[in-house]
């Protein structure tokens, strides 16, 4: 059997209750309003860092347990205690530089809320831009997002095309979901 050519083909030939035809039917390219939900996407992103999107969608829920529901105000708040803790638990990825990266990155996204109102306003304010440009304004406004992570961010929060491939029975879904400027690229 050939290699599926995208993540579409590949999620058609998955069993229905594989994490990723959910990832993919439901959240892989649609916009995200909610801060707290663009900042757990781009947590998640971070943390699949060297590791597969299949680990990072098994702890998920673990994840929003481990972070406080990914709570802005709360994950910038953690101290050494709370360091400890996630370093100490095996249902999330237990890597200080991407625990550190987690609460670093809460505080520059409140740092974004009181100067454009919220984290979503921050990005609709930048868009549209070119992938290049992206990485370059998150490298200096992020922890630990390198070209991969940011790409994947942003498409799959549909701030950047190609989530999903014309003929993926989703695309138009996702398609429709978008705010009417994301289009006009």
């Amino acid at each position: 059997m050939e290699k599926p050519s995208s993540y579409c083909e590949a999620v058609a030939t998955m069993d229905k209750n594989n994490v990723h035809v959910h990832y993919h039917n439901h959240e892989y390219g649609f916009p995200i309003m909610d801060d707290n939900e663009l900042f757990a996407r781009l947590i998640m992103e971070i943390n699949q860092a060297g590791l597969s999107w299949t680990t990072i969608l098994k702890k998920k829920d673990h994840f929003y347990k481990a972070f406080d529901g990914f709570d802005i105000d709360k994950v910038s708040r953690y101290k050494e205690k709370q360091i400890d803790r996630l370093l100490n638990d095996a249902g999330i990825i237990r890597n200080k530089l991407k625990v550190n990266a987690a609460i670093e990155n809460a505080k520059a996204i409140k740092k974004l809320q009181r100067e454009f109102g919220s984290f979503k306003k921050w990005l609709d304010h930048q868009h549209p831009k070119t992938k290049e440009e992206w990485m370059k304004l998150f490298k200096i406004t992020f922890k630990f997002t390198g070209g991969e992570i940011v790409n994947e961010f942003l498409v799959s929060t549909g701030y950047l095309p190609g989530a999903h491939i014309i003929s993926c029975p989703i695309y138009k879904k996702a398609l429709k979901s978008k705010p009417a400027w994301h289009s006009q690229k």
